[in-house]
């Protein structure tokens, strides 16, 4: 009777596993990618339910809290997105083997007349039949819905399917807001990847809207190093507001490290050192070290002006 019985829970636990992970994208319409299409909803702001009407495929509830939507277009005409990994090129969306779409964020700010407002973003990954997110080099593709509230009403101002990939494994770090000017906002995003074994390089990248689409205004190098003993870095940002710029004002971009010459028995790679460094570290064992990058708007995007400027402390 026992052996019976933990056969049949047995048999039950794989017939379970075996549904959970049946998972097959549902055909939608190529209107999925319209970017003036129009979503208006009242109160609560569920933003799951706003996910499954702008992306209407089949919702899938996984363990560890892996919940997405699994689609596929099959009269969607593919166009290229940034993968900022490079490795494998421009990412085709939506994928030809089906798309999984997981919410990312959802983030609140209001501006100074205290409009409110909410951005719903989403991660992309290619479609997967255990609903896993795969591809070391891969990035997260990152889409952005924006929403207004109109006294109870809450309107979509502006959809973009996608925007630009970021992150390792298919998944795209969480966006955070930024002012850059006056009621006007932005997204960064800190993203970081590295082979195995070696450093694992950060860069920071700013989205905002600009020429009618959400895109990146700037990217900015040497922001974080981890995974290295004889030298590790973390980067901030401060968005500068001294009144002489409305819009696009400039962004301070600081980075604070350490270096330790005696360390380096212990790395399997050699990891690159930033060029305002490298002159002390050939003459000094250990020191602290921040790094002040200034970075202003020209014409389309944001780029570094002046020289970094170098301080050290605790040298050895």
């Amino acid at each position: 009777m026992r052996f019976t019985f933990l056969n049949i829970i047995f048999f039950l636990s794989v017939i379970c596993f075996a549904q959970e992970n049946d998972i097959k994208p549902k055909n939608v319409s190529d209107t999925i990618l319209n970017s003036k299409r129009t979503l208006r909803f009242s109160d609560p702001f569920n933003e799951e339910r706003i996910m499954q009407k702008l992306f209407p495929g089949k919702l899938y509830r996984l363990a560890d809290q892996n919940t997405f939507v699994s689609w596929i277009c099959k009269t969607c005409k593919p166009a290229p997105f940034l993968d900022v990994n490079g490795v494998e090129g421009d990412q085709m969306f939506p994928y030809t083997d089906g798309v999984a779409t997981r919410l990312l964020a959802n983030i609140d700010y209001s501006d100074s007349k205290d409009n409110k407002f909410k951005v719903i973003a989403f991660n992309h990954s290619v479609h997967d039949e255990d609903g896993l997110q795969t591809g070391r080099f891969s990035g997260g593709l990152l889409g952005i819905a924006k929403f207004a509230k109109n006294g109870k009403i809450w309107e979509m101002r502006s959809f973009q399917p996608a925007v630009a990939a970021f992150g390792a494994f298919a998944r795209c770090p969480t966006p955070k807001i930024v002012e850059i000017g006056e009621d006007q906002f932005a997204f960064t995003l800190s993203h970081i990847n590295g082979g195995a074994g070696g450093p694992y390089e950060g860069y920071l990248y700013l989205v905002a809207g600009f020429d009618g689409k959400y895109q990146v205004i700037m990217e900015v190098p040497s922001y974080h190093l981890t995974n290295v003993a004889s030298i590790n870095w973390s980067g901030s940002y401060k968005v500068v507001d001294d009144g002489t710029k409305k819009h696009f004002r400039d962004i301070i971009i600081t980075t604070n490290g350490t270096f330790n010459k005696d360390a380096k028995a212990e790395d399997e790679f050699e990891a690159p050192l930033p060029q305002e460094i490298a002159a002390m570290a050939k003459t000094k064992t250990k020191f602290d070290f921040e790094i002040e990058r200034r970075y202003s708007f020209k014409g389309k995007s944001y780029q570094m002006i002046g020289k970094p400027v170098a301080k050290f402390s605790n040298i050895k």
